[in-house]
């Protein structure tokens, strides 16, 4: 099999947590590719200070990471696996909070930071409402 037909092959039936997963994963994409793009939206949709040194490449750098992840949430949903959902619902319960909390509370472009520790485990918790859905 090629790769490209291996990236595109997914299981016939997926769960709406999986689907769900993937839609997520496009949601990241597209908002880290954003950011990626045009560093300089923190300061248009997030009233973000203006940047000072090289924050403007550590922000492209963050729009990259969240791209990434957007690449294998939207994969790993397609995958079908209850497993890969379970394990995106607790990094975004956990980890996601415990990173961006201190971020925002140091101050560290706490608007922007504040919206993705929010957004991200409420996402997570429609996540694990789907997946625990599919077992009743």
């Amino acid at each position: 099999m090629s790769l490209l037909s291996d990236l595109t092959e997914a299981p016939a039936q997926r769960s709406a947590a999986s689907r769900f997963t993937s839609a997520c994963g496009l949601l990241y994409m597209a908002a880290g590719l954003s950011i990626l793009v045009w560093p300089g939206q923190a300061q248009v949709m997030f009233a973000e200070r203006v940047f000072v040194g090289d924050e403007a490449t550590l922000v492209r750098v963050i729009g990259m990471l969240l791209a990434v992840v957007g690449w294998f949430y939207f994969f790993g949903g397609r995958t079908g696996g209850r497993q890969f959902v379970a394990a995106t619902v607790l990094d975004r319960l956990v980890l996601v909070p415990l990173v961006l909390v201190p971020t925002v509370l140091a101050g560290v472009f706490p608007r922007m930071m504040l919206v993705f520790a929010v957004l991200d485990p409420a996402l997570a918790l429609v996540a694990w409402h789907l997946l625990a859905r599919r077992r009743t």
